[in-house]
């Protein structure tokens, strides 16, 4: 049987990285060796480090836009067999890194586990996570719940003040985000595809 990608996905605050962590554990418990991989971006934990708001944490291996991790899974499969890749944040991979993946599935017949959130926080799609909705066999949610009650699947980025950011780099590590509903988050007012909800017709 061929090995898969998964993309496990959701909105921040899900337990993604706990859920990462755990199936690491899984597969070393059975003496099966692991990749770990992180993005050089995301230094919350120290540099290299994968760690859960549980607080359990495991040194990873990093990659920046230009890393080929193609070359870095098949480099540490010579050396020993790999029975899983799993990639962190994955939302920051590039589309050339996402085909990489493919390929170890494809060509290495390794299984890769991705974690990542879908969008930005103007309801923009990261690219790692585009086309891993694209590409992956295997599309996971893990789920998480807004402050209404309803199921949080878009991530506002907050001031200081709590409120909502309007502008500003996709990428920006360490600021306040919440996990909030599509309809808490108002989309046609963040989205900066340029249309709004019209009035109500007077017959309405």
């Amino acid at each position: 049987m061929g090995a898969k990608l998964f993309f496990y996905y959701s909105a921040m605050n899900a337990g993604k990285s706990t859920t990462l962590l755990q199936a690491d554990f899984n597969y070393k418990e059975q003496g099966m060796k692991t990749v770990l991989l992180t993005p050089s971006v995301d230094t919350r934990a120290g540099e290299g480090v994968i760690k859960s708001r549980l607080g359990i944490e495991s040194k990873a291996d990093c990659f920046d836009k230009e890393c080929d991790l193609f070359a870095v899974v098949r480099k540490s499969h010579k050396v020993g067999k790999v029975a899983c890749v799993l990639v962190d944040e994955a939302q920051f991979l590039t589309k050339k890194q996402v085909l990489q993946l493919t390929a170890v599935c494809d060509t290495l017949n390794i299984p890769v586990l991705c974690y990542g959130i879908r969008t930005d926080f103007l309801g923009e799609p990261f690219e790692g996570s585009k086309y891993l909705l694209a590409w992956a066999e295997q599309l996971i949610e893990i789920k998480t719940v807004c402050r209404s009650g309803k199921k949080a699947t878009m991530n506002a980025r907050l001031d200081a003040n709590g409120q909502q950011v309007l502008a500003g780099d996709q990428v920006s590590i360490g600021l306040n985000y919440e996990a909030m509903s599509r309809k808490a988050f108002d989309l046609p007012s963040i989205s900066p595809i340029g249309w709004k909800v019209p009035p109500p017709d007077d017959d309405e």
